[in-house]
């Protein structure tokens, strides 16, 4: 496994706090306003020049830009002009050596907590998703919708995936449930997201191993990894008790799943991937803007990835 780190393009902390813990290589978030144009090279070469000055190669995009990933996903008027762009984006990842896209295919609602202040170990707070507690959006699309605007997108896209050696890692649902009101969600199986990686027979479409929500869908891990192994293109190593419909983040040493025996699986089975941890709990004296994105967790966290990583060999 590679070591990865979750980076705002901007440079922050986390950027020192990731390197004094001995990652090397970044996940990376694209500026999101007007003045990034996503098919301009130089736009790009700024962001990876101020990463790799730092010390940090970036390897994964993620996600894929919302402001043309959700037009996208909605099959709307500016849906056609929103692919030619992504299309446009992979030759400058290929250029940059950015290999992974990680994107997803939740409509209007993306991935949802109804809570970000359960207290777990020691009164750390954690986020949490309970369906009784969900408030209506407004919107609606249904399954049958997304898997036609799923299809059109992959079968425009991959070609050029192909051609210039960038891989497309679809994130499942988060929640995994099968509708949010009037919105229908269909990356919520490994059935179905088994179904959508063999859309098209293509080396260049896998999966984000997002292990928490395969978890939270009800899937059994260790038959899930080891189906879709030649599939895994990135890890997102994150815990959580509950089931699909409620559930919450636990520090990644506190949860359902078996940490150090699932890295042992991906050993197993040759998943050899860029990783990252991923929702952390908030610490006493830590404040947050994002939920489940704080610093002094992710230390934290790093830490023990690193050690089960280093145990295992």
């Amino acid at each position: 496994m590679i070591l990865t780190d979750y980076f705002k393009s901007e440079y922050d902390l986390t950027w020192d706090y990731a390197l004094e813990c001995g990652v090397k290589h970044g996940v990376i978030r694209l500026p999101e306003d007007d003045r990034f144009d996503v098919t301009d090279f130089s736009h790009w070469e700024k962001i990876y020049k101020a990463f790799t000055d730092h010390g940090i190669t970036p390897l994964v995009l993620e996600p894929m830009p919302n402001a043309l990933h959700d037009h996208i996903k909605l099959g709307d008027e500016n849906r056609d002009e929103c692919i030619e762009k992504v299309i446009k984006m992979l030759p400058i990842m290929d250029k940059l050596d950015i290999r992974t896209v990680c994107f997803n295919f939740m409509a209007h609602i993306g991935w949802l907590r109804t809570r970000d202040d359960i207290k777990e170990r020691g009164g750390a707070l954690v986020t949490g998703f309970d369906i009784k507690d969900f408030k209506e959006s407004g919107t609606s699309i249904s399954a049958k919708k997304l898997w036609s605007n799923y299809e059109y997108f992959i079968k425009a896209v991959i070609p050029y995936a192909e051609k210039y050696n960038i891989k497309l890692a679809l994130h499942p649902d988060d929640p995994p449930v099968e509708r949010l009101g009037d919105v229908e969600r269909i990356m919520i199986s490994f059935e179905n997201i088994n179904k959508a990686v063999n859309i098209v027979d293509s080396e260049s479409l896998g999966v984000t191993m997002c292990q928490a929500t395969y978890l939270m869908m009800g899937e059994d891990l260790y038959e899930v990894i080891p189906k879709l192994a030649d599939k895994i293109f990135f890890v997102h190593f994150r815990n959580a008790v509950g089931n699909k419909y409620k559930f919450h983040e636990t520090f990644h040493d506190n949860g359902v799943i078996d940490m150090a025996d699932i890295m042992r699986l991906y050993k197993k089975c040759g998943v050899d991937v860029p990783i990252r941890v991923d929702h952390v709990p908030l610490l006493k004296g830590e404040k947050q803007t994002v939920a489940g994105y704080t610093a002094l967790g992710r230390l934290y966290a790093i830490g023990y990835l690193k050690g089960i990583l280093e145990g295992i060999g």
